[in-house]
């Protein structure tokens, strides 16, 4: 007797194929919570001084050299960063796409509106941090354009000093890093119940006030900088 061979389609699948585009959303935004995290504390060495910022930007450069050549370490997070920002934009149009495919469902009728204000938040969020941070890699890293009314150089530091002295691109940034704590706040505990690790209401509240932590020490951490230097806490000389 003949037997049916064919894959399996219908609900069964459609739920697998959501868990696993989840499961690559939370790989790929674990990978990006760890880099901010570094960055963010990266950040505040302009607190030391000009020199000590450009001395920890150098440090970057020739970190593990010479097993690695020079700057071979940020290219090395370059690569993964760029594979996490696909694979983690590759599941969300996915999921984006498959929740709208869903709207005539009674389903999604009754979870929507629950999950509208957030899920719009995730998505415009995303997209608003993203754009931002093409801007950001423009200014301080790819082109290094001084917007300032200082004369930088070769000087990181300086640059960011001298950036930060015009209120729009502050203005810019601190708009960018509450979307950026947003995003973060609901990224992470969406990823806590995607893992399974908010099964209990005391896991639940756990994963809600790791979430609140992370996206404001993260969010606080990056905004201190560009507003001591707008207001003139943190100077060029």
């Amino acid at each position: 007797m003949a037997t049916n061979t064919l894959p399996r389609t219908g609900p069964a699948s459609a739920r697998r194929t959501t868990v696993f585009m989840k499961v690559v959303m939370a790989a790929s935004g674990a990978l990006f919570v760890l880099y901010v995290l570094l960055h963010m504390y990266g950040n505040l060495k302009i607190f030391s001084g000009v020199k000590a910022f450009d001395d920890y930007a150098l440090s970057l450069r020739t970190m593990f050299t010479p097993i690695l050549p020079f700057g071979g370490f940020l290219w090395i997070m370059r690569a993964l960063l760029v594979l996490a920002v696909l694979g983690h934009l590759w599941a969300a149009f996915h999921l984006w796409s498959r929740a709208n495919g869903a709207r005539g469902s009674r389903y999604y009728a009754k979870e929507a509106a629950k999950a509208a204000a957030r899920s719009k938040m995730m998505r415009w969020g995303g997209v608003a941090i993203l754009l931002f941070v093409i801007w950001h890699l423009l200014q301080f890293t790819w082109v290094k354009f001084n917007v300032g009314p200082d004369r930088a150089g070769d000087s990181v530091g300086l640059l960011v000093v001298s950036s930060f002295r015009v209120w729009w691109v502050t203005l810019v940034y601190v708009l960018a890093m509450i979307a950026l704590g947003l995003h973060l706040w609901h990224g992470v505990f969406s990823a806590s119940q995607t893992l399974g690790l908010s099964t209990t209401a005391q896991a639940r509240n756990r994963a809600r006030a790791t979430a609140t932590i992370i996206a404001l020490v993260t969010a606080v951490g990056f905004i201190l900088p560009p507003l001591a230097i707008l207001f003139g806490l943190v100077k060029g000389n």
